[in-house]
């Protein structure tokens, strides 16, 4: 566990002395500022519950797009500089390395949806906003950030080439993101299924305000599947 600690802390603060890292959230929340105004709050008949749950909606999404940028250094940046070979040497287990970088990723990201409060505040300011909606949306986020971070953790850990890395990063969060898509031109039983792997359908509810113990665990298992596989992968690297 102090492996764990100590990575996830370089890991963060790689991000907090660079202005690289500041960049990142000055852009993500100029993009969901911008999401705000011109899609969730748009339009005057809208209840202040749903201009809440549209501000979940594109923050998840831009939450997102932040989550594949954040990753796609984590594995691939050490592998292209050389520095992976420091780590392999150390002694810390792969999956040490890969959850204290998952760790900081998160953090991070986390600082992003701080930085989003005041959007329903505002929207309490005006209107009437349930806490319990707020907390729920914002354990929706969480969820979605994580899952997004574990999958481009596993993106990173298959190449040594960034751009390589969010690009084949963002493909898998959109195609699980879409799936509900495919799922309305096939049979069953792939319907049912297809449609169980579709993120927005297990997101929707948190945005809604509420809470489900099954899809709480869809994202967590989501997750742990995928930082497994980036263990695996780096294990299978090491060897090489």
């Amino acid at each position: 566990m102090n492996a764990v600690l100590l990575i996830a802390r370089r890991e963060l603060s790689a991000y907090l002395r660079t202005m690289s890292g500041y960049v990142i959230i000055a852009v993500l929340l100029f993009l969901d500022g911008l999401a705000f105004n011109a899609f969730a709050v748009a339009g005057t008949a809208k209840k202040s519950s749903e201009v809440l749950a549209d501000f979940f909606f594109w923050t998840s999404g831009v939450g997102m797009a932040g989550a594949v940028f954040l990753s796609m250094r984590l594995i691939a940046e050490e592998r292209q500089t050389g520095t992976v070979q420091l780590l392999y040497s150390s002694p810390v287990h792969d999956r040490e390395i890969i959850m204290g970088k998952f760790l900081a990723a998160l953090a991070f990201l986390c600082l992003f949806y701080a930085g989003t409060a005041y959007m329903p505040v505002l929207v309490a300011v005006y209107g009437k906003v349930s806490l319990g909606h707020v907390l729920s949306g914002y354990l929706g986020l969480i969820f979605v950030g994580a899952a997004s971070l574990a999958v481009g953790i596993f993106g990173s850990a298959l190449t040594k080439s960034q751009v390589v890395a969010a690009v084949s990063s963002g493909v898998m969060c959109v195609a699980l993101t879409m799936c509900w898509i495919v799922a309305k031109v096939v049979d069953r039983p792939f319907t049912d299924i297809i449609t169980g792997l579709a993120w927005f359908g297990h997101f929707e509810p948190f945005r809604q305000g509420l809470v489900h113990m099954k899809h709480s665990v869809y994202f967590g298992l989501v997750t742990f599947v995928m930082l497994f596989a980036a263990t695996r992968v780096l294990e299978a690297r090491r060897w090489r």
